[in-house]
């Protein structure tokens, strides 16, 4: 089942693991399309390697765009360690953490109908600077494997200085909530009588030819284990796939 075939429901059903529904995380415009079962928020997470971070510092606003990655319903990020955020998110510090697809533009009879198909998620919860050094370390290999399934096994080991200068921040996810619209053209019945053009046209983030870096040492070969990321693929499937081979239980 897709993401897009997964039935919104704010009613609490014991048998579906879901976010708490709060005053926070409830979608409140247009809630049929609200979702906040686990699988579906968890799906649009996986998808995406990029998050935007949001938080207020002294009364100021910020917003981040890092990478990410979940493990349970734990969410971890990282940057180095002289940047402000990571500097203000050494204590327990209440962030919003979204992701967002645009998967199609949609062309309607009139412009109020125009509007896009999209996933999005924003989750709640505070979060801490990982100071436990095997944390810490765990976090320094996630941060490769999560996306490139066993690559660090044939790395070179991180440095010490290199792993001082990063930070890493974990947030459990307290509340989150997902949005999704996935329908393309929806106007009103009376405009599908007018001789006017609609369409939905369809956005994808999809995989380039690979380009080996020019000062490999000769027969030194692309691994196997890239095979998921090959031409032609969705950026997104590549993505979901290797997050299962890390984290086979999800």
């Amino acid at each position: 089942m897709t993401t897009t075939e997964l039935k919104t429901d704010e009613s609490t059903n014991a048998d579906i693991a879901s976010y708490p529904l709060t005053a926070r995380n409830r979608v409140k415009r247009r809630h049929d399309r609200g979702f906040y079962d686990h699988e579906t928020v968890h799906k649009i997470l996986d998808a995406s390697m990029m998050c935007h971070v949001s938080y207020v510092i002294d009364g100021q606003p910020y917003c981040t765009p890092t990478f990410f990655w979940r493990e349970g319903t734990k969410l971890y990020w990282h940057g180095s360690s002289a940047s402000r955020m990571l500097k203000n998110q050494t204590a327990q510090q209440r962030v919003c953490l979204t992701v967002a697809f645009l998967d199609s533009l949609v062309l309607a009879r009139c412009g109020f109908n125009h509007s896009a198909d999209y996933r999005a998620v924003m989750a709640f919860g505070n979060a801490y600077l990982v100071t436990d050094p095997d944390e810490k370390e765990q976090a320094g290999i996630a941060m490769v494997d999560r996306f490139f399934p066993d690559r660090t096994a044939s790395l070179r080991e991180t440095t010490a200085q290199e792993m001082k200068a990063t930070s890493f921040i974990a947030m459990e996810i307290e509340e989150a909530s997902a949005k999704i619209r996935a329908k393309g053209v929806a106007d009103d019945d009376e405009d599908y009588e007018l001789p006017i053009y609609a369409e939905r046209i369809p956005v994808r983030t999809v995989i380039g030819a690979p380009e080996p870096c020019p000062r490999l040492l000769p027969g030194v070969e692309r691994p196997a284990s890239l095979q998921a990321y090959s031409e032609g693929r969705l950026l997104e499937d590549a993505l979901i796939d290797a997050y299962f081979l890390q984290y086979p239980k999800g």
